[in-house]
């Protein structure tokens, strides 16, 4: 849903943040960091799940550090496209990359995924664990 919003207003310009901008003294339209914060969430529980469904990995510090990491790898994959994609088209660069003249964008993208990652893991392993649990057997 959140890459719909971003989408249809590009990024820099989705209303609800536009509209906090003021209120917090920004000086960009945060929704960006808001979509690269879930993209680190979403996938570390899709991935945390395949693994202990599939027993991929059975310990629980390798299982973080590894579902930390496929999110990074995820992050970065995405950051690369960007860069491709104002490579190949510069008139699209700067609506589609949304920096805002922000210089450290790409690493800040990339904390947000890592923040996202780990509040997923911490906030919601206990929750998951028992969802998991009320599943039929097979799984």
């Amino acid at each position: 849903m959140l890459l719909c919003v971003g989408g249809h207003y590009t990024y820099a310009r989705v209303p609800f943040f536009t509209w906090i901008e003021p209120y917090f003294g920004f000086e960009r339209n945060h929704f960006d960091r808001l979509g690269h914060f879930m993209q680190g969430f979403v996938p570390a529980l899709i991935a945390r799940e395949l693994f202990i469904r599939l027993r991929v990995v059975t310990a629980g510090g390798w299982r973080f550090a590894i579902v930390i990491l496929i999110c990074m790898g995820i992050s970065a994959i995405y950051e690369l496209l960007e860069w491709a994609t104002a490579l190949i088209s510069s008139e699209a660069a700067e609506s589609f990359l949304g920096t805002q003249g922000d210089v450290w964008d790409t690493q800040t993208d990339m904390f947000m995924a890592l923040v996202g990652a780990t509040c997923a893991l911490l906030l919601l392993s206990g929750w998951q664990n028992r969802q998991m649990r009320q599943l039929p057997s097979r799984w």
